[in-house]
């Protein structure tokens, strides 16, 4: 048996059991791995469904060109399906984004635009609205706007759900995720929450970002909006796919944090992930520390790898100089 192509790869990622970052906590801690994907990412799920929903409603022709606003992973998943589907692609990044991210989408052939990160959304210099002009000004382009096109929670409903339901046997309890686009952790949380409603699904954000206020509050605030280093989570806006309905609670994690446990999880579990696992994974057992019971099985996702980090986290000059070892 073999794919006719990688992107046929996609999908049916491992369940792995936190043993040493989860010690002394009450229940079963599982990560779902999403770096088996061959993006190494999880966003390799919604980028091609992205791109094959837009086929079939006729958004993109033969040869046309893919433009997208990514922090890294979205592109990466949108390189692949483009070179198996013969487009091209122009990926928008702010230059928060680590040049690991860079250098990889222009290994797989993309152009690769980067824009100031601390600016307003509508800002014409910001990342969201050169993707936007971009879009407008090269013909036959596909624009997929990961954060408001709802393909991204539908890939999740329809695969990383049904997959974590399975792998526990319905056992899990409690379900955990950053939030960014929120295609993740809606998607997976409105299919884990139909087959049982008691399912808690826990959201962990960032400093410097607005959805933990907005969730408690129903107000946009914009003094909570600053900037941050943590990479993929939080955001300045409120994209569609973010379903606060099914999301019960949020949980706010620092950089330093996120950086810290994010390097626990390769010496100590052997799970060479990226920094917002960290993040995820801290605010997690957090919660859990205080609430989760024995007979509990919490489910949290690791979105990416830590090759995209290797300048930053994993450098120790570089967290040196953040004060963080």
């Amino acid at each position: 048996m073999y794919f006719n192509h990688v992107i046929e790869a996609v999908g049916r990622t491992p369940l792995v059991k936190l043993n040493s970052v989860s010690a002394g906590i009450k229940g079963t801690i599982l990560a779902k791995v999403e770096y088996f994907n061959p993006g190494n990412s999880v966003k390799d799920r919604m980028a091609i469904r992205m791109i094959e929903d837009a086929e079939k409603a006729g958004l993109i022709k033969p040869g046309g060109t893919i433009i997208e606003g990514t922090s890294g992973n979205t592109g990466m998943g949108l390189a692949l399906a483009a070179i198996a589907k013969g487009y091209k692609t122009i990926f928008v990044m702010s230059d928060k984004q680590s040049k690991e991210k860079q250098d990889i989408l222009r290994a797989v052939g993309a152009q690769v635009v980067v824009c100031p990160v601390d600016v307003a959304p509508e800002d014409p210099r910001s990342y969201y609205s050169v993707a936007k002009r971009l879009n407008q000004e090269t013909p036959n382009s596909f624009y997929p706007n990961q954060y408001d096109n709802l393909s991204n929670a539908a890939a999740h409903y329809d695969t990383t759900g049904p997959e974590i339901w399975q792998q526990t046997e319905g056992k899990i309890t409690h379900w955990a995720a950053g939030v960014g686009t929120g295609g993740t952790i809606c998607g997976v949380s409105k299919y884990l929450k139909e087959q049982n409603p008691n399912i808690f699904t826990l959201g962990l954000d960032t400093y410097g970002s607005v959805f933990k206020k907005y969730k408690e509050t129903g107000i946009f605030d914009q003094n909570e909006i600053y900037p941050y280093k943590t990479e993929g989570i939080g955001e300045d806006i409120l994209p569609k796919n973010v379903d606060f309905d099914v999301i019960d609670l949020f949980l706010k994690v620092t950089d330093k944090d996120a950086a810290i446990m994010t390097r626990r999880l390769a010496k100590e579990e052997g799970l060479f992930v990226g920094w917002s696992c960290g993040s995820a994974v801290h605010g997690a057992l957090e919660y859990a520390r205080e609430h989760l019971k024995e007979e509990d099985t919490m489910v949290i996702v690791l979105p990416d790898h830590g090759t995209r980090y290797l300048g930053k986290i994993y450098n120790d000059d570089w967290m040196h100089a953040q004060g963080w070892l």
